[in-house]
């Protein structure tokens, strides 16, 4: 084949230097491919100054290419530690396996690869024009970087879309030579800014300062970067500062630019990576946030996966086609948690009042890859001081301070790593939810911070619960959770979502509801909570499993809004209520809540989200109305805050209420996220003692970034900017992201919905399988005998011992970064 690889960086070059090889492997011994690989650059060019790896890349290239492996292998500086240094102290993370090498060397390696492999190698010169190369090529691979021309080229094919962000960051070395990975998070007159370093070998290490735009400014940098730059210039000006601003960080030692300039980090993604013949890899095809990887280790495993397609597959068509559909899903995968870290720096000023212990395990988990039970693994030394920490803290969740001082700490000191006994997961941790009143008393205490969910069943009669609803509310409660949640219980019969929607609008209702009250109570350790809300503009439809939101085919009755906006073109537009029906509506509910409090119920939860009537009345999408009950934030919140004040007048003052919303409608004319802080913040301030945060749901046009966690942000957002307590829901269903979510601090409880379906005892069997067995996961008298995990299938039985001295590791690595011989 011939082949044009267009851009000199590691990834053009590893492909060359590995589709070289596998030629003689495919074709027998003295078989190559004619590979051209063009750089605009010198061959000693480089921007930056090291590169990382993790222990699962390095794998992959030891195992492509043993030549290239041993000589990277023993240029690599190699360490386990990571340091978050913040307010004075130093929490440090062991067992993550790092290997970092100078981005030049690397460079190095992998040309004297090439030539040795038969590689033309093009220095100093513009490729020619691509569409003259797949003319004439077999195979043309752009590895042509962030400002790919080639992507440009084929644009319409490719359909790139590029994501600027807000934060800018400038890429330095120094001579002090770092002996983990640092996170140095630093409080300066200007505001909070972070460094992140590592070292890349004996005698440096890179060092990368980022801070938000708003900061950037403050700080003076705008007024440097304001001028045009020549070809490989950097911005010495900054350098200079950032020298002055972090003189505790690296002392005497010299700060290094290298074409350093302030950059806004962009995310690449293409919805294409193939157009004929021209393939794109690497950061032309994509781009992942620096803080949880470099760009080079995602384009050599690139690299990798396109010469290994090539050689398996039978043409150049079917192997780019494989090379996509193979590499985008991990790609897509690494790039999610790339973003989340992203976010997480961009606002990593609401997190600068939390504890050290948890910011450390909160900087550690922002990405969601490394989780609670990962961390348990590599480090459960480290676990065990947060665990400790979580479990020192009062039970009770309230409105906190979130203060953000503007004077540099004090010089770090270090924390001693010691032994700590292991303590209770988070989740089985106990918390209290203040009362509605001002004083009702100490509020209602859960013996651990897992919710049911509300989920609607659709079996009620005429809105009476029936046995099906015992059975699920008592199952619930058996199966171990803090908290179980009804449904959405409906005011009114034209309040309901669907005829089979439960209400409590008659005292037969009452009583229905009453009846699993008391069962819960009576053979569980939970408390049962009501969620009490009004269907609005999405109400008489269909059964879930009949049609979800679909019109009913017959005998509809009129559904009512805050404005005349139809859920979906299928959907009846509702009627706008006048003043009368407001008033009609919010005595309702007061009824409702007063039966609630007569059932027994120990919580209620105002809905006001997933475009029901009081979520309609929050979104701009579906709230057009002129008068007081629309236009700003502080209009649209007038009506459900009439109603939650009447209803916390008629209900216990001893006991909590809070509320349900959406943080966003996952539009850009809807709700955003300081809407969602100013209702937060309303609720919270009318004694709300939690608020429950979901998104979407009140248009059709709605475009959730629909994953694992994925409403957990808003919650995070709410209690850490504005210091309110709040429960995360939405694709939660592991006690892993359940425990990290909390330990972190980005919520103070969890509710999880299908999970339960899927596992009515989910909380019992997590506790289980933590090998917890205490009073957050109390199991009933009749199933204690069952509190064990089962056997499941055969087994081998025991091993006989084989070593007269075993292999392996034991306890934490710590091993640090201390250049010398005896460093391996």
């Amino acid at each position: 084949m011939r082949i044009a690889v267009i851009g000199g960086g590691p990834g053009g070059l590893y492909f060359s230097a590995l589709a070289q090889q596998l030629a003689a492997i495919r074709d027998g011994p003295g078989q190559q491919h004619e590979i051209t690989v063009w750089e605009r650059n010198a061959a000693d060019d480089t921007f930056g100054f090291g590169v990382v790896f993790s222990d699962e890349t390095l794998g992959g290239i030891e195992h492509a290419d043993p030549a290239v492996f041993g000589r990277m292998q023993r240029e690599f500086a190699i360490w386990d530690d990571i340091d978050v240094h913040f307010k004075g102290e130093v929490q440090t993370s062991g067992g993550h396996a790092f290997a970092a090498m100078s981005r030049r060397r690397l460079l190095e390696i992998l040309q004297e690869r090439c030539r040795e492999l038969g590689v033309t190698l093009n220095f100093r010169t513009e490729a020619p024009d691509v569409d003259q190369l797949a003319a004439s090529h077999d195979l043309v691979v752009a590895a042509d970087g962030l400002n790919s021309a080639v992507r440009q080229r084929y644009a319409d094919t490719f359909r790139p879309t590029l994501d600027v962000r807000d934060c800018r960051y400038i890429w330095l070395g120094t001579d002090k030579v770092f002996d983990a990975f640092k996170f140095y998070i630093q409080q300066t007159p200007y505001g909070v800014m972070q460094i992140h370093g590592y070292p890349f070998d004996a005698t440096g290490s890179t060092f990368i300062v980022e801070m938000t735009s708003e900061v950037w400014r403050r700080a003076g940098f705008a007024d440097f970067a304001d001028r045009d730059w020549a070809p490989g210039e950097s911005d010495e000006k900054s350098t200079a500062l950032i020298r002055e601003l972090f003189d505790d960080i690296v002392g005497g030692h010299e700060v290094m630019a290298n074409n350093s300039r302030w950059i806004s980090f962009t995310t690449v993604r293409n919805e294409h990576w193939v157009h004929q013949n021209v393939v794109i890899l690497g950061d032309a095809a994509h781009t992942a946030h620096f803080s949880i990887g470099s760009g080079t280790k995602l384009a050599m495993e690139d690299a990798l996966a396109l010469a290994a397609c090539l050689h398996e597959e039978p043409d150049v068509r079917t192997a780019l086609a494989t090379y996509e559909e193979e590499r985008k899903a991990v790609v897509l995968s690494t790039q999610r948690a790339a973003q989340a870290s992203l976010e997480w720096f961009e606002n990593l000023a609401q997190y600068v009042h939390q504890d050290p212990t948890q910011f450390a395990f909160n900087i550690m988990t922002r990405s969601r890859r490394v989780t609670y039970d990962n961390l348990r693994v590599r480090d459960p030394e480290f676990v065990a001081r947060c665990e400790a920490w979580y479990a020192e803290q009062p039970s009770v969740v309230e409105p906190f301070e979130t203060p953000r001082p503007s004077t540099p700490q004090e010089p770090p000191t270090e924390r001693q790593r010691g032994s700590v006994e292991t303590r209770t997961p988070p989740m089985f941790q106990p918390v209290t939810l203040r009362a509605s009143g001002p004083s009702g008393g100490p509020g209602l205490t859960l013996n651990n911070r897992v919710i049911v969910s509300p989920m609607d069943m659709y079996v009620a009669k005429d809105g009476v619960p029936t046995e099906f609803h015992l059975v699920h509310l008592g199952g619930k409660a058996l199966g171990g959770a803090g908290l179980v949640m009804t449904e959405m219980i409906c005011p009114s019969a034209i309040g309901r979502i669907s005829p089979g929607c439960g209400g409590l609008w008659t005292d037969e209702q009452r009583d229905g509801w009453k009846r699993a009250v008391d069962f819960v109570h009576a053979n569980s350790s939970a408390a049962i909570g009501c969620q009490l809300g009004h269907s609005g503009a999405k109400g008489s439809t269909k059964l879930m499993w009949e049609g979800i939101d679909e019109p009913l085919p017959a005998d509809n009755w009129e559904v009512v809004a805050a404005s005349a906006v139809a859920y979906s073109d299928l959907n009846q537009t509702p009627l706008e209520l006048d003043h009368a029906g407001l008033d009609r509506i919010r005595d309702e509910f007061v009824a409702s809540a007063r039966r609630a409090a007569e059932a027994g119920f120990d919580l209620l939860e105002l809905h006001c989200a997933h475009g029901y009537l009081l979520s309609g009345f929050l979104s701009p999408i579906t709230n057009r109305r002129t008068d007081e009950y629309g236009g700003d934030v502080a209009g649209r919140l007038r009506f459900p805050l009439e109603v939650w004040h009447a209803m916390r007048d008629v209900w216990p003052a001893s006991k909590p209420m809070t509320v349900r919303i959406s943080a966003t409608d996952w539009v850009e004319d809807g709700q955003t996220l300081e809407d969602a802080l100013a209702v937060a913040a309303a609720f919270a301030e009318a004694g709300a003692a939690a608020i429950d945060v979901s998104t979407g749901q009140v248009t059709k046009r709605e475009r959730p970034a629909f994953g694992r966690s994925y409403q957990t942000p808003y919650a995070d957002a709410i209690r850490n900017r504005l210091g309110i307590p709040t429960i995360a829901v939405g694709v939660i269903s592991s006690y892993d992201d359940v425990n990290s979510i909390l330990m972190a601090g980005r919520a103070d409880l969890c509710a999880l919905g299908r999970a339960h379906l899927y596992d009515p005892n989910w909380t019992l069997h997590a506790a289980v399988e933590q090998d917890y067995d205490g009073p957050g996961a109390v199991w009933p008298d009749p199933w204690r005998a069952g509190r064990r995990k089962p056997q499941t299938g055969r087994t081998d039985g025991p091993k006989p011992r084989l070593e007269l001295i075993r292999s392996g590791a034991t306890g934490t690595s710590h091993r640090r970064w201390r250049p010398g011989p005896s460093q391996s």
